[in-house]
């Protein structure tokens, strides 16, 4: 009797149910693997991206909200096929450039986006200081010098892709907490946000319009999503990578954007007051509801320019370490000391200037201009190739929208052109 009771007791004992163990790998497996879309949206959503958005919003109210939604589906379609590259090769993107059109292409890309993101760098820094300075009456010089090296120093530890992604993780958060928060505050208009949804192009806003879409259809960010997956797949290979991995990150960029792009519409445009930066829409909600929301909305533009330099930088560094030969890993010394770079260098310019220098974004614009198409193009080809795709090339609607994707980067590198040079 008591063999039988044992024996009962022990099938019973063996048997599997819930484990808050086995939940909460679960729960950490699903967030590792939105580790790349989530790190891709919060480099891409930098202070000039907050400033661009506001604009939107101050100018032409809720109208232009449907931009949002192009943007982030073209956004969509690159980075997945970004991300479908790296599971595909077991090579870095740029190698692959290397070996189906030759060196000079893989080094003329690598070069270019590590100049535009040296260059743009300085505006992180600027947002980074102004985000903290305001919100505590001191020197935005100061923060500046103190998270440049907190950047920094995040490069000395074992796993930098690991520390990169939970900084990340925290951020968007940060920024999703503060910009939701002021969403509830300022009570938009349901029937107004609706409306903006439906496609107009009011007289005058085309730059802005432009200016947008260029901001929020990265390509480069799109570009970098193939390293990003490479990086998690090689720490944890056991997480299957899917196109639903990087679509979520992507949706809350076009979250974010569609938010501040209301809270502007609401708070600015029925007062008309202008926006020249994106610390502007604090300044603005603090007569209206007080001192605390103005300093929510700064730990958002904090959070905004604090990813983006850390991850602009580590576009920038790792990408010209790959086109150099020095390989794209972030633990290779080479690649790390180039990310420091791009740090040290739009720091130093942001505190001897104050801002970004007009020659310096002219000179930004100008090798973008003839850059992103041609990355653009590099990403289309290799996704399309089923030599090097296998079963993960572009379906046949991956490819029609990819083609007009590639479209919309010629439109607005023209654009670009007549803006700089033919005015």
């Amino acid at each position: 009797m008591d063999s039988k009771v044992d024996s009962k007791t022990s099938v019973v004992s063996s048997t599997p149910g819930p484990s808050k163990t086995g939940f909460y790998n679960y729960l950490k497996k699903g967030l590792l693997s939105l580790g790349p879309g989530i790190i891709t949206a919060a480099l891409v959503f930098g202070p000039s991206k907050m400033t661009i958005t506001s604009k939107l919003g101050a100018v032409y109210g809720f109208s232009l909200l449907w931009i949002v939604v192009v943007a982030i589906f073209f956004m969509t379609i690159f980075t997945t096929m970004s991300a479908r590259i790296g599971v595909a090769t077991q090579q870095s993107l740029l190698s692959t450039i290397r070996q189906k059109w030759g060196k000079a292409a893989a080094i003329a890309i690598g070069v270019g986006i590590f100049f535009v993101t040296t260059s743009f760098q300085a505006g992180n820094s600027v947002g980074v200081g102004i985000s903290i300075a305001e919100a505590s009456n001191t020197s935005p010089i100061l923060w500046i010098v103190v998270f440049n090296i907190l950047g920094m120093a995040l490069l000395f530890f074992r796993s930098f892709y690991k520390v990169m992604e939970k900084l990340m993780f925290f951020l968007i958060a940060l920024m999703l907490f503060a910009f939701i928060t002021t969403l509830f505050l300022t009570k938009p208009g349901l029937t107004e946000v609706a409306g903006g949804f439906i496609p107009t192009i009011p007289a005058g806003s085309l730059g802005l319009v432009i200016a947008f879409t260029a901001s929020c259809f990265s390509i480069v960010g799109a570009f970098y999503q193939s390293y990003l997956v490479q990086e998690r797949i090689k720490i944890n290979p056991e997480i299957k990578e899917t196109n639903r991995n990087s679509i979520t990150g992507i949706f809350i960029l076009g979250l974010m954007s569609a938010i501040v792009l209301i809270c502007a519409a609401a708070v600015l445009h029925p007062k008309g007051i202008p926006v020249a930066s994106a610390s502007d829409m604090a300044q603005a909600l603090e007569p209206l509801f007080g001192r605390y929301a103005s300093i929510l909305f700064l730990m958002g533009l904090f959070g905004a320019a604090f990813s983006s330099l850390v991850g602009n930088a580590s576009v920038g560094g790792t990408l010209l370490g790959d086109a150099l030969g020095y390989g794209s890993q972030l633990n290779n010394r080479m690649v790390r000391f180039l990310i420091a770079l791009v740090m040290i260098i739009g720091a130093t310019i942001a505190i001897v200037f104050g801002k970004l220098p007009l020659e310096l974004i002219v000179f930004a614009q100008s090798i973008t201009i003839f850059l992103v198409p041609f990355i653009g193009l590099a990403l289309y080809f290799v996704a399309n190739d089923s030599r090097i795709m296998g079963d993960l090339k572009n379906s046949f609607a991956v490819k029609i929208f990819g083609a007009l994707g590639l479209l919309i980067l010629i439109f607005l590198a023209g654009s670009n052109v007549n803006e700089l040079f033919l005015k």
